[in-house]
């Protein structure tokens, strides 16, 4: 039991120094703002001035009436006529500094800093693996850059207006406080360091609740996206409520952790105003003795009163700020770690042109999990034009070759070649821009038909997207379309089937004309007239150029020049359809168990 504690001991210590070491780069990533927080420190000085002044001439004001109530000397107006204005021209002139302060930290502060943020975890993903977005929900991804974010930018008002400017307050006002009346500043300032103590306190015991918060809210936010993005699957198998049942549990463990964050964090200030209470108490009865006993007057009563309660603002501000730092370290360490995850090692090495379309694989190894081997030993030469087809079971690594071949994935060891290059001398751009790529799952963004096709060739004229259009037959259904190649259309679009935007994508692959080119089950949303078309059409065109073809209906590559057949990650025959056939060994079953009557 004593070991067991000592460990959650120790991890509490390791959490608590993360999250020490997560606000100083907080304030290190608002470094480059220290122009802008120096302007709001000085905007700030300039407030605590006005929060000095007004209680003095407040309580000179007290004194003159205290004194013409005892002597009645007439002109009382014209007397504390000067002295009244100063005090209203304090009062507006610290309106306006609050007002600037304000729109300074929250509209050219906060915002450029949420907006560079923004940018650097754009980039930071480009330069990330598909791995890390292949084991990462998109929600969750969305929700570091979205709310995450906001909140680290709202911690630029909390350091500057909230602890930098409570903290000079305090520390100006007990000075001033000691010059006006030492004996009535002492339990003031006795005070003040007990409620700082508390609202700490207070602030340490939340964080735990606000990273649980954080961290389910972008679960939430996944399964949000979830559950939007694959809605009809959601309704034709009618797991609506198991859906809901999933949200609630975790809507219900966010809530609660929000609750006692929140709680934790909101309790601070009635503790800072049970405290000023105190204070108020014991200044009154004191003040009181101090007047009847010992002459002081009730101007000077009337000033310490009233600077005890300038010194309650920025106290329950400070208490406010250190809570509201657990708040802002959590979603800190969200998007720091996004920021900080490994990067893909790339070198900046070219392609010669004009790559003729040789691929070799010299015994690769790849797994996606260490424990569970995929490719073993895979060795291929495929001469340049050759029509190659992969085919086997699923989950005997078919899709990996082609993930491996563009380079989404890097092989555990042995090499991968193109014309004799080794891929990994080459960066993945260099390498990426050598092959076009059709998979089963298609993908169109919103935008016009021309455009979804035209998305691997800006450049291309209409010319030559309708060109390959019609070469990919899916130019009769476009111009049938209300406006033709102009249509707006988008992955979610009704205006086209899931057939005819599979066509789109054939027609975008031909359009970039890249000398090697991979169909990952590009005919399987099509019917099968449609289908031997196309087959025709990529024979014609791909002529010359080295075509990859992951298929499982067999039917599509009868054709091929080389068929290789995969079994639990290695080639196990290989040949032209006839002769695989002819060896009646595994491809020979495959091709039974889909057309033997």
């Amino acid at each position: 039991m004593s070991a067991a504690k000592e460990n959650i001991k120790n991890e509490k210590k390791k959490k608590r120094r993360l999250f020490d070491e997560t606000g100083k780069r907080l304030l290190r990533e608002i470094r480059p703002l220290r122009g802008w927080i120096l302007l709001s420190a000085i905007l700030c000085l300039l407030l605590i001035g006005c929060a000095v002044a007004a209680p003095e001439l407040m309580g000179d004001l007290v004194d003159r009436l205290y004194a013409w109530s005892r002597n009645g000397t007439p002109g009382l107006a014209r007397a504390l006529l000067p002295e009244l204005g100063l005090l209203l021209g304090i009062y507006a002139f610290q309106a306006g500094v609050t007002y600037g302060n304000s729109y300074l930290l929250h509209n050219m502060i906060s915002r450029y800093f949420c907006a560079g943020l923004r940018i650097r975890l754009s980039e930071k993903l480009r330069r990330l693996s598909v791995s890390y977005l292949d084991k990462t929900p998109a929600g969750d991804v969305i929700d570091r850059m979205m709310d995450d974010v906001s909140d680290m930018s709202d911690s630029i008002n909390s350091i500057v207006e909230i602890l930098l400017s409570g903290f000079l307050q305090m520390a100006v006002i007990a000075v001033v406080l000691f010059f006006t009346d030492w004996r009535m500043a002492i339990p003031v300032v006795l005070l003040s360091p007990l409620s700082v103590l508390l609202s700490a306190k207070m602030a340490t015991l939340g964080e735990n609740h606000w990273d649980k918060h954080f961290d389910l809210g972008g679960k939430l936010t996944s399964l949000t996206e979830e559950a939007y993005t694959n809605y009809p699957t959601t309704k034709a198998f009618n797991r609506e409520a198991e859906l809901q049942k999933r949200y609630d549990e975790l809507s219900e463990r966010h809530q609660r952790n929000g609750i006692f964050a929140y709680f934790l964090s909101s309790i601070v200030q009635p503790v800072i105003a049970f405290v000023d209470a105190l204070a108020y108490i014991a200044v009154a009865v004191l003040g009181g003795w101090l007047v009847l006993r010992r002459g002081v007057s009730i101007g000077t009563v009337v000033t310490v009163i009233l600077f005890a309660r300038q010194l309650s603002d920025p106290l329950e501000n400070v208490a406010f700020g250190l809570g509201y730092t657990q708040h802002v370290k959590s979603a800190a360490k969200r998007v720091f770690d996004l920021l900080d995850l490994p990067e893909e090692q790339d070198p900046t090495g070219g392609v010669d042109a004009p790559t003729r379309g040789r691929v070799e694989l010299r015994h690769v190894e790849f797994s996606y999990d260490p424990k569970k081997p995929l490719i073993r030993d895979l060795s291929m030469d495929v001469k340049p034009g050759q029509k190659v087809a992969i085919v086997g079971p699923t989950g005997a690594g078919k899709t990996t070759i082609v993930n491996l071949l563009m380079r989404f994935y890097d092989v555990d060891s042995g090499k991968i070649l193109i014309d004799g290059r080794d891929v990994s001398e080459l960066s993945r751009a260099e390498n990426r821009r050598l092959f076009a790529m059709v998979l089963q799952d298609t993908w169109l963004f919103k935008g016009t038909v021309a455009e979804n096709v035209a998305y691997g060739s800006p450049d291309a004229t209409r010319e030559e997207i309708e060109r390959a259009c019609d070469c990919a037959y899916c130019d009769h259904f476009i111009r049938r379309l209300p406006q033709g190649y102009d249509t707006v259309i988008s992955e979610d679009s009704t205006a086209v089937s899931s057939g005819q935007k599979q066509l789109l994508t054939i027609a975008r692959a031909l359009l970039a004309n890249r000398p090697l080119l991979i169909l990952d089950e590009a005919t399987s949303n099509v019917d099968t007239r449609t289908e031997l078309l196309i087959q025709k059409a990529m024979d014609r065109l791909m002529g010359g150029r080295t075509c990859f073809v992951i298929a499982h209906r067999l039917s599509t590559i009868v054709d091929a020049d080389l068929i290789l057949v995969l079994r639990d990650g290695q080639i196990v025959e290989q040949g032209t359809h006839k002769s695989l056939l002819e060896q009646k060994g595994f491809y020979y079953e495959l091709f039974q168990s889909q057309y033997a009557i």
